[in-house]
């Protein structure tokens, strides 16, 4: 087990055990903070969030979101400007720590599986965050989620989704599904494109970040406790209109604009 989710910082070789090795300490108390933090978000979910305007939503999101990333010791770098009130954030995905990096820039109302509702913990914290369900087993669930989203934007709020479905390397942007860009047409609200990048001190596009394959959550939370110099970048890029859009042009142009903005593989 050990040697399996050091993996990523050395491998099973001598050297990468002395890294896990000294690693070790720095992630475990990155972990206890990681989890307290959420305790902490978890109570005040039921003390403090249900009193919260919107413009005290947004600040304690902001905060929370900031602080978790510092506590894994993740240094946030922001490029661009979000315009305020209600839009649709589009962003390339690459890891669970996407929705942590865009709530501390620009937060939003996330559209998730309806499973993540249930998990312990975070699942009350990421309903209380006003997230909306998808039930993927139901084919025509994506029109009610669509109006959902539609009925937000046009309430004021920003909802963020992640147009390709799942994640990639980082290294570039896979196919752009235009449906969930239809509610922004629908509302009608612009779209406010935003580019993520994950680097470390040795990686311009680092693999640390990365949830794809076969890797799990654990794994993953723990390549990134242990990591040393991590770093994301969220880039804003200008805001897109949707006056008189065609939803699958809107995603051939925002999966280029947001694929021209990443380092290509050689960089």
């Amino acid at each position: 087990m050990s040697a399996a989710l050091g993996g990523r910082q050395g491998g099973p070789g001598p050297t990468g055990l002395l890294q896990l090795m000294a690693a070790v300490p720095r992630a475990g108390w990155r972990l206890l903070r990681v989890l307290l933090h959420v305790l902490w978000a978890y109570g005040r979910s039921y003390l403090v969030w249900p009193r919260l305007d919107e413009q005290g939503w947004h600040d304690e999101t902001a905060r929370w979101s900031g602080q978790l990333l510092t506590i894994l010791g993740i240094e946030l770098t922001v490029q661009g400007q979000a315009r305020p009130g209600a839009k649709l954030v589009v962003a390339n995905h690459v890891s669970w720590l996407d929705i942590v990096a865009i709530n501390a820039v620009v937060p939003s109302r996330f559209v998730s599986k309806a499973e993540v509702g249930q998990w312990p913990l975070v699942g009350r914290l990421v309903t209380a965050a006003g997230t909306l369900y998808l039930v993927r087993e139901r084919r025509r669930d994506a029109m009610r989620v669509l109006g959902m989203m539609s009925k937000a934007m046009r309430e004021g709020h920003t909802v963020a989704v992640f147009p390709e479905g799942t994640t990639g390397d980082g290294h570039g942007v896979m196919h752009f599904h235009a449906n969930l860009l239809q509610a922004a047409i629908d509302a009608p609200a612009p779209i406010q494109p935003v580019v993520l990048r994950y680097s470390d001190p040795e990686h311009a596009v680092s693999p640390i970040a990365a949830y794809v394959g076969d890797t799990t959550l654990l794994q993953s939370l723990w390549w990134v406790a242990t990591a040393k110099g991590l770093r994301v970048h969220a880039h804003i890029l200008p805001l897109q209109s949707v006056a008189h859009a065609d939803r699958r042009a809107l995603a051939d142009l925002l999966q280029a604009q947001i694929a021209d903005s990443l380092p290509s593989r050689n960089h």
